[in-house]
């Protein structure tokens, strides 16, 4: 219960800083392109929740959502979308691309699908140096049509690398629909080429999330080999904010947001004996951190022409 509890904490933080990068993005403060997670959050944060602090994350560029969850700060995810020195990546990276070597949260990656293979590199780091460590891959549906993605499981199955691949399947590959991207429905058919077990889960559930991962997490670590798991997700806007979403059909979003995995993860929580009062301190605690991170994303300096040269010449 006070697991719930805790990545029911991780979900709305991540929703209420989607919600101010939104209003953010909107009044010209983030430039550039942004994705948002707003619906996708039992994936990154019942995943995560399982890690230590060896393993690795490698995701896509949909990524605000896993770093918060992997413990990069709101301040530091939020200055690096403002493209200030002080963001996770000095505010060089922006949205896409957010990173941390100290939580080893490597990206962030805007190559659709080529981080895979970087996934089963880290993944072979491990092993080699005999660390006990896990790398978390979390790639699209649309992803999973790419080169890199076979190559990485390949070389993942063949080296039994201790890897998860998590396909975040939200139904549309940008605005394409899956039925017109994918031969089959079911996408972990896929893992049956390179012999790799594999799972298929309902997403909006963070406890189905996290008890899934787990068992993929504890066989990697022991050495019996990575895991393809599916999760089907959706997420509430568009594929990015340049994106209206008129390509889905009538009554599917509001269909969907009847099953908001915040509003049922939050029933769940008064059910197992938390208050209204407890909660609704919650909602205080998080729009402060979220208030924080937008201070002191504006009060932030911008990265110096010079601490820019030290990164492009030598």
């Amino acid at each position: 219960m006070q697991r719930l509890f805790v990545m029911y904490e991780k979900m709305l933080l991540i929703r209420r800083f989607e919600e101010a990068t939104a209003k953010a993005y909107a009044s010209g403060k983030i430039r550039g392109f942004c994705h948002l997670y707003i619906g996708e959050e039992p994936v990154a944060v019942g995943a995560i929740e399982n890690l230590e602090p060896q393993d690795y994350v490698i995701c896509t560029y949909r990524e605000h959502g896993h770093a918060l969850a992997r413990g990069i700060t709101p301040r530091a995810v939020m200055a690096e979308l403002f493209g200030k020195a002080t963001g996770c990546s000095k505010g060089l990276g922006g949205s896409m691309h957010l990173f941390s070597r100290e939580l080893n949260f490597m990206g962030g990656h805007g190559i659709v699908g080529g981080h895979v293979a970087v996934a089963s590199g880290h993944a072979f780091a491990s092993k080699y140096r005999g660390d006990h460590g896990v790398t978390l891959c979390f790639v699209g549906e649309g992803g999973t049509n790419i080169g890199g993605f076979y190559e990485g499981l390949t070389y993942a199955s063949l080296w039994n690398l201790p890897a998860v691949f998590i396909i975040e399947n939200n139904l549309y590959a940008m605005g394409t629909p899956l039925y017109r991207s994918q031969p089959s429905r079911d996408l972990t058919a896929k893992a049956k080429a390179f012999n790799m077990a594999s799972e298929r889960i309902d997403a909006l559930d963070v406890e189905v999330v996290y008890d899934t991962v787990k068992k993929a997490v504890v066989r990697a670590r022991s050495g019996q080999g990575p895991t393809l798991i599916e999760m089907i997700t959706y997420r509430f806007r568009g594929h990015s904010m340049s994106d209206p979403a008129k390509y889905r059909p009538a009554g599917e979003l509001e269909e969907m947001k009847e099953k908001d995995p915040l509003d049922t993860t939050r029933e769940r929580l008064l059910k197992d004996g938390f208050t209204a009062e407890q909660l609704a301190e919650l909602d205080g605690k998080i729009a402060a951190q979220v208030d924080d991170a937008i201070a002191f994303a504006e009060a932030s300096p911008e990265t110096t022409y010079e601490e820019m040269q030290n990164l492009v010449f030598s």
